[in-house]
């Protein structure tokens, strides 16, 4: 029918869509149940863009068995508790090498389907499915999914071998996370192929993506010492040029645990989190019957304040985690009060207090109290920094190999300037760049280098307010004598 005239039409409204942002983008280095992709072998070492949860989850599978499968924890925390993306996943689990054999198992089969209630099902060519002694066909006499519980679906088709069996036995291969190592997640660069895998694959994600990392997390792993100082390491130096900060938690159970709050510092600087391109925190985050690591939460967190403040970093101390609660990772609750937490930050490390709901408390990077750089100690303001380089870098590289004229020279300064101005003194007090002459010499000139001087002035945290009470006796007087 031929319709004629202005028209309108609604759509379901979207649930929670997520806020988006690219100064704090998520970079989370972990395991997945891939065994749940049509492709397992896409999504090993590979860096993985995901625009949602839900995209990531379909990606990469899911499940809330997050102490096996920590990416698992980011997904959640960006689809449950803070919604924000994009989030760059590297999965390190490969079913081909972290897997174990399970033992012939006899399924009920009801209307041709059986579940096998086991997670973490191969389909692989191990995978073997037999009504009594009869090897079936894959695609031939069955099917394969998975459910929302991660179970494999065992479809029989209509007229193949197995269609009239009220049982089938069922064996083959099953994810084992538990082999992934430490060494596997902090990765390497294969000699020969050249080939990257675990932490070296970040270098992928800005000439694949054009996305720049902002923090680095590896929830489930970077409470191990040599993981988290690889992660500080790549938080420094991404592509040679850009700098991140690495989330890092610290270890709750188990020999060198910091098990309760006056264990922090130590714990801190014995595993060597003392770089200001991390940001320490403990415990761990408890949301109802989950637990995750707390790097997950503050992670998702600490990008879905800088999303809302026109993706530019915020400062998440203080702010709503969106947790239920705080333990250690065996389930111990922790509950700190404000003088306790206050301890925990003045080793450099970042804790969560229940003040009219959990909150986010800690402002100093891993390099405090060795440092007291203001730039280097904030968490903040290190961002700050990080941001404001990355920013420089990206906006300016077209300006590369242009001629070294007064041309080059005003564009830059002006742009700059014009740029930086527009965000004082709301994001920060305020910020200039110049050109001076002593700092670009002939020889410099000649070798075709410019250098520029820039000054910012980002806004340190209120971290401590004051008021001092005193007894007004004056005011007593006045008041009684103005009532004779």
């Amino acid at each position: 029918m031929s319709r004629h005239g202005v028209f309108v039409s609604e759509s379901g409204t979207a649930i929670a869509a997520p806020i988006t942002g690219s100064c704090d983008v998520q970079v989370v280095i972990g395991t997945a149940p891939v065994n749940m992709v049509d492709n397992p072998s896409e999504v090993i070492n590979k860096p993985i863009l995901a625009n949602s949860a839900a995209e990531a989850m379909a990606a990469l599978g899911y499940t809330d068995d997050f102490a096996n499968y920590t990416l698992c924890q980011t997904m959640y925390a960006t689809n449950n508790i803070h919604v924000v993306s994009p989030v760059v996943y590297i999965n390190v689990l490969d079913p081909s090498i972290h897997k174990k054999t399970f033992t012939e198992t006899t399924v009920s089969v009801e209307s041709r389907t059986a579940v096998l209630q086991k997670f973490g099902v191969i389909r692989d060519s191990s995978l073997t499915v037999k009504v009594d002694n009869t090897t079936l066909i894959k695609d031939t006499d069955y099917t394969l999914e998975y459910d929302e519980n991660g179970y494999l679906v065992i479809n029989l088709v209509a007229g193949g071998g197995g269609a009239s069996a009220t049982a089938v036995k069922v064996s083959g291969n099953e994810l084992d996370p538990s082999a992934v190592t430490a060494a596997q997640i902090i990765g390497s660069v294969n000699a020969s192929t050249g080939a990257e895998t675990g932490m070296e694959v970040i270098r992928q994600i800005y000439p694949k993506f054009g996305v720049v990392p902002g923090l680095l997390l590896a929830p489930g792993f970077s409470q191990i010492s040599t993981v988290g100082i690889a992660l500080m390491a790549k938080a420094a130096n991404i592509n040679g040029v850009f700098k991140a900060t690495a989330i890092v938690d610290l270890p709750t159970t188990g020999t060198g645990a910091a098990v309760k709050y006056t264990d922090c510092r130590t714990v801190k600087e014995s595993l060597g989190f003392t770089s200001e391109f991390c940001f320490p925190v403990w415990p761990c985050a408890k949301v109802g019957n989950y637990i995750l690591a707390m790097s997950a939460v503050v992670g998702a967190l600490t990008a879905y304040l800088g999303s809302e403040n026109d993706d530019v970093p915020a400062n998440p101390s203080n702010k709503a985690l969106g947790i239920t609660g705080t333990c250690l990772a065996d389930g111990t609750e922790v509950v700190l009060d404000q003088d306790q937490g206050s301890t925990v930050n003045a080793g450099g490390v970042a804790t969560a207090i229940n003040m009219n709901g959990w909150r986010l408390w800690g402002n100093y990077t891993g390099a405090y109290p060795a440092t007291t750089d203001a730039k280097d100690m904030w968490f903040w303001v290190r961002r700050m920094f990080n941001w404001q380089g990355n920013t420089f870098i990206q906006a300016y590289f077209d300006k590369v190999d242009d001629p070294m004229n007064n041309v080059l020279i005003e564009s830059i300064v002006d742009s700059e300037n014009i740029r930086c101005a527009a965000y004082a003194p709301d994001k920060w007090a305020g910020a200039s760049i110049e050109y001076r002459e002593e700092d670009n010499p002939v020889t410099d000139i000649l070798a075709g280098k410019m250098t520029f001087r820039q000054h910012i002035a980002p806004y340190t945290p209120a971290q401590e307010i004051v008021n001092i009470l005193n007894y007004d006796t004056a005011l007593l007087q006045s008041a009684l004598q103005g009532g004779e």
